[in-house]
């Protein structure tokens, strides 16, 4: 395929393996300028190794990423709906070869039950998880789900958002799925390097082109809001942070519509798995990978998920990150429950309010919002208010009504009282004056019982 060219990779990677400081100091002058960067500057970072250069690309990751989404950070939670799933990926615990494992999926009852859980947890979106099974989980199923989470209300409010992560399918059936009232579709291609692709698949998954073109068949269907990923530790992170780039140019190129997200996963241990990461990922060049990312696609919002450590997490979202889950668990149905056969192990097992809690403390506004869905800024509307950077002043607004109602709902004493510092804080920091006195009025509906108001 033409998207990933890997005769190019490999030669960015040894043309750029040298490169002198000057060089590099340019490319993160011209990274200051938010407007993104090429390939070819980017294996300029991606070999860098001079503790200053690399301090000063740290610090404009850091600066970009204020300047692009501020200082918000918003939270979602995982639901695994199936773990029914016909593919054997060597690094999964749902692969086809562990038969121990009794396999499940939710009916209509349980999706309800589940997210009732993380309604009263705080939560407003939900990233949906499937394993691939078109007799167990057909597209009719995804949808059934889909829209049953949408009826689900509590006296703590209901999920706005619902994102999902399938297997790569058809034209014909992503629209099915825009039709159910869909957010972002999240999928990635776990490794770009065709040859370690076809050596950890086994399966409809083990198609490499099927997985790679998969974004252009939900874009042609309409979804526009789409995530890109790999599984670092695959192959050569240098190799895979190229590949997202390639990937990343090709959607902005040929749909006009870059990537929504960019996740970050690290391989993690997983019950039955006995697959060694070939190529392990340093936390070192796991933050550098972050910080590169951030400077290459600046619109981009990044995940983290709890996969990671509560230190590496907090520093990963000053370098970049602006969105992460929480309170996650990775087994079907496992909210409430002792969760034993999990897709992989976890590293980050605090309480959403802890979480919460350390992020006030970084200096960051917890935001649970979804207005940029609901209202249409998806797609091309997203990328004309985030590439400028403009995208913060709207999300800073909502961010603050939604922590709000986060901490009217559910904080504990302590927590609100932290808070609502932090609210008076940021508020001051939003120059519309309009803008101003609807959210200072915002707030004091919300205190008065009203909810869910966004812009």
């Amino acid at each position: 395929m033409s998207i990933i060219d890997e005769a190019k990779i490999f030669k960015i990677l040894a043309e750029t393996k040298n490169a002198g400081p000057k060089t590099a100091e340019a490319v993160i002058k011209k990274a200051k300028e938010r407007k993104g960067l090429s390939m070819e500057e980017v294996g300029v970072l991606i070999n860098l190794s001079d503790p200053r250069l690399l301090k000063e690309m740290f610090n404009t990751a850091a600066k970009i990423k204020e300047e692009i989404y501020g200082e918000r950070l918003v939270f979602f939670a995982p639901l695994y709906v199936s773990d029914h799933c016909v593919n054997n990926c060597v690094y999964c615990n749902f692969h086809t070869e562990n038969k121990n494992l009794k396999r499940s999926k939710l009916t209509m009852e349980q999706v309800r039950e589940q997210i009732k859980i993380l309604i009263n947890m705080g939560h407003k979106r939900v990233l949906l998880e499937f394993g691939e099974d078109q007799k167990e989980n057909p597209i009719e199923y995804v949808v059934e789900v889909i829209n049953e989470i949408y009826k689900v209300r509590t006296e703590k409010g209901n999920i706005r958002r619902v994102n999902f992560n399938i297997a790569a399918t058809t034209v014909e059936n992503y629209r099915k799925i825009k039709a159910a009232n869909i957010g972002t579709s999240q999928l990635f291609q776990e490794t770009y390097h065709r040859a370690t692709y076809a050596k950890l698949h086994k399966g409809p998954k083990a198609d490499y082109d099927r997985q790679l073109t998969a974004h252009d068949r939900a874009l042609e269907a309409g979804i526009d809001d789409r995530g890109l990923g790999v599984l670092f530790g695959l192959y050569d992170w240098k190799f895979e942070v190229l590949g997202l780039i390639a990937h990343a140019e090709h959607m902005d190129k040929a749909g006009g519509v870059g990537p929504h997200t960019i996740s970050v996963p690290r391989l993690c241990e997983a019950p039955t798995v006995k697959y060694a990461p070939e190529y392990p990922v340093s936390d070192e060049d796991f933050l550098k990978i972050i910080a590169i990312l951030r400077l290459a696609v600046p619109y981009t919002g990044m995940i983290i998920s709890t996969r990671e450590s509560p230190e590496i997490r907090r520093k990963a979202f000053k370098i970049g990150i602006s969105q992460t889950s929480a309170a996650s668990v990775t087994a079907t149905g496992g909210y409430g429950k002792s969760a034993d056969a999990s897709q992989f192990k976890g590293h980050d097992s605090r309480s959403l309010e802890e979480v919460i809690k350390d992020a006030l403390k970084e200096g960051f506004l917890p935001s649970f919002c979804t207005a940029c869905y609901r209202l249409g800024r998806t797609g091309e509307d997203f990328m004309y208010l985030s590439k400028p950077g403009e995208i913060h002043k709207f999300c800073r607004t909502n961010g603050l009504l939604t922590f709000a109602e986060y901490l009217e709902d559910f904080a504990s004493p302590g927590l609100k009282k932290d808070g609502y510092k932090v609210i008076e804080h940021y508020i001051k920091k939003i120059e519309n004056p309009v803008m101003l006195e609807k959210t200072r009025a915002g707030l004091l509906e919300i205190k008065n019982g009203k909810r869910d108001i966004y812009y």
